[in-house]
């Protein structure tokens, strides 16, 4: 939070009053403040990047949310949840962890806690094959296979990786190879982008910095639905 706003926060919590943008008479506040953040507040006090006074006025009653890692036995409950929730926005028929995938999740430390689970949920109903889920069909970065550089043997970026290709098929007499690489190409983009928004088209068309209605037609084009 910006010291300037930390400020005036300060001062509604203390005097109980307001103006509007612009105004000139003073309004009462009449609330109720809830405030939650995973910073460590009183080090953040202590480095002098958070108004101790405003501290103190929000640390009144104070509770601490375990993490995910900590209540591992919540993560099974959850992930139904998420899943018939992630299912009955999109109106289609919920998908199902298997026990094996259940318990692969239960270990994961899952650093976004809550909302990473949603999110991991939602790319599952979006994303997965069959209606059965199991661990292979969880998102890669999860089970870990995330630019798995040098895993056969290689290393380098992913114009490397390209070059090698586009050598190998020239090699092997191949041509008109240009289409095809670029349906690979095009198809991972507005594949990650979707995992990475939980399916949502106009956020990952903002991301890729392309048109929602181009994301749709390459999504039809590149049945990436299906």
């Amino acid at each position: 939070m910006p010291p300037d706003l930390q400020t005036r926060l300060l001062r509604v919590l203390s005097d109980g009053q307001f103006y509007r943008v612009g105004g000139h008479t003073p309004l009462t506040a009449n609330v109720r403040v809830i405030a939650a953040t995973h910073q460590d507040l009183e080090s953040r006090v202590k480095q002098g990047l958070f108004r101790e006074d405003l501290y103190h006025r929000l640390n009144v009653i104070r509770l601490r949310l375990p993490s995910l890692r900590e209540r591992r036995d919540d993560i099974p409950v959850l992930a139904r949840h998420f899943l018939a929730k992630s299912a009955r926005e999109l109106g289609v028929e919920v998908k199902r962890l298997t026990e094996a995938a259940m318990q692969f999740l239960a270990t994961q430390d899952l650093p976004g806690n809550v909302r990473q689970l949603e999110n991991l949920c939602h790319w599952v109903t979006v994303m997965a094959p069959g209606q059965v889920v199991d661990v292979a069909d969880l998102p890669p970065d999860v089970r870990g296979e995330t630019q798995a550089s040098g895993s056969a043997g290689e290393s380098g970026t992913w114009k490397d990786a390209l070059e090698r290709e586009v050598t190998a098929r020239l090699a092997r007499g191949e041509s008109g190879i240009a289409d095809p690489l670029t349906r690979d190409f095009e198809t991972a983009l507005i594949t990650r982008a979707l995992a990475h928004t939980g399916g949502r088209r106009i956020e990952a068309a903002g991301l890729l910095g392309i048109g929602r209605n181009t994301l749709t037609r390459k999504v039809q084009e590149l049945r990436i639905d299906k």
